[in-house]
């Protein structure tokens, strides 16, 4: 399935609509390049699985892990862009995270080792914006692919506004 969004708001309501999909141990792999959208999407997700604290890019300190609010979700998100290798994700233990869902920036070369069932979200910016005064803004594609029997009849018809 692909579609387009130009928001930031849309992009955090498309999180919101993959959060309500989600059970512990469900995988979600973003791809993207620089300023795509993925931070925002997992902001989206984490609202809509109502996870404590500040949802930010984990780029500096590679995973985070966000405790449920109440008795629900926990939310591991990684940002593998520095890592060089499956074992490195391995290495981070995050099987060790009960009840949680995970959400890993840049994993599609170290998901498979880890799981087979996982939602593939791929997120291409164009280069032209739609807001001159907003560095941010532009159409940005988004492919989404359902891997494994978990996701077999995933559909999303109707999710996206």
């Amino acid at each position: 399935m692909s579609f387009s969004l130009s928001t930031a708001e849309q992009m955090q309501a498309f999180g919101k609509q993959i959060g309500a999909l989600l059970t512990a141990g469900d995988v979600v792999v973003l791809s993207g390049p620089l300023g795509a959208g993925k931070t925002t999407f997992v902001q989206g997700l984490a609202t809509q699985i109502e996870v404590q604290g500040v949802v930010t890019s984990p780029t500096f300190v590679v995973s985070r892990v966000h405790k449920p609010q109440d008795s629900g979700l926990a939310l591991v998100h990684v940002d593998a862009y520095r890592l060089t290798s499956q074992s490195d994700l391995v290495d981070l233990d995050l099987d060790a995270t009960k009840n949680a869902v995970f959400v890993i920036e840049w994993g599609k070369d170290f998901v498979s080792g880890i799981t087979e069932n996982w939602i593939e979200i791929d997120i291409d910016r164009a280069n032209e914006l739609t807001d001159e005064s907003d560095p941010a803004s532009g159409i940005r594609t988004i492919s989404v692919t359902a891997v494994g029997d978990r996701w077999s009849e995933l559909d999303l018809t109707g999710l996206v506004a």
